[in-house]
């Protein structure tokens, strides 16, 4: 299929990641964890940037104003300028980074860490709204993608290290999953997940500069090629959730070119599940 693939932000992006449409805002939050940044694009206007001290996997809206951030030492609760930290799950532990992270329908956390050289020893983790956390999964190895399906029945965890997005049955209420199976191989490194209305998952291949979506079932129904050769994550956003922000990376490439780094943009036909605010 041709697809118009357009850039929203002219990036130079060590390694962008985590896009996440802020409905409150109507604005688009991105990091790049190498670089330590997180940044807030609205559409039209310019991209504001905030520095940290520290790998930043991911930044999500609270619905009290302000972010909760998915750093390398655990996840910390920042108000509206960026400014007095808080840490509500401390786990810092030598050599392992932040990979994914996404809120469900009830306002709980959920975050995935991994190995820096992404060999393994990975796990899921639900952190609830007053801070009390547990493991859930404890073999991954590079998660980088999590989401549910529309009616929350559904959990699903891409693995850029195995090739696979698996899928579980989930209880939203009670925050608890099982009867862990494969949905699909990629045939390549699946990173990052976003979900539509009609239950459609899409994911961007790292190693092949394409997007993938599926059908619930885990059949392969299109594939998009990108101008950038590493695309790193996506998300649905916009007015009407019908555009797919999707992040890319230029470290390690030999010859990165003006859209390595950049966030891209591709209009849809098909209408994403909108995400959702921490109520911690």
């Amino acid at each position: 299929m041709h697809a118009q693939v357009d850039i929203a932000v002219q990036a130079t992006a060590r390694s962008g990641q985590a896009p996440t449409w802020d409905v409150g805002t109507e604005t688009l939050l991105w990091t790049d964890p190498r670089a330590g940044e997180v940044h807030r694009y609205r559409p039209g206007h310019a991209n504001a940037t905030m520095t940290l001290q520290q790998q930043t996997g991911g930044a999500k809206p609270r619905s009290r104003g302000g972010l909760v951030l998915h750093l390398q030492e655990g996840i910390a609760l920042f108000d509206a300028h960026g400014e007095q930290r808080t840490w509500l799950v401390y786990w810092a532990r030598e050599g392992v980074r932040a990979g994914a992270t996404m809120i469900d329908r009830k306002g709980r956390l959920w975050a995935t860490t991994m190995r820096e050289d992404e060999s393994g020893d990975g796990w899921l983790a639900r952190v609830n709204p007053d801070g009390s956390a547990g493991v859930i999964i404890k073999d991954l190895r590079a998660g980088f993608g999590l989401a549910t399906s529309p009616d929350d029945s559904r959990f699903y965890i891409a693995d850029a290290g195995t090739g696979r997005i698996e899928v579980l049955d989930f209880d939203v209420n009670a925050g608890l999953m099982g009867n862990r199976r494969t949905l699909c191989e990629v045939g390549g490194q699946p990173s990052g997940l976003a979900v539509a209305t009609d239950g459609s998952l899409w994911t961007a291949v790292r190693d092949k500069g394409e997007l993938h979506r599926y059908a619930p079932s885990g059949e392969l129904a299109e594939t998009i090629p990108l101008p950038a050769q590493r695309p790193t994550n996506l998300c649905f956003g916009g007015q009407d959730l019908q555009d797919l922000y999707i992040t890319t990376a230029r470290d390690d490439l030999p010859s990165p070119t003006t859209t390595d780094g950049a966030v891209l943009t591709l209009r849809t036909t098909t209408e994403g599940l909108r995400a959702f605010a921490f109520t911690g």
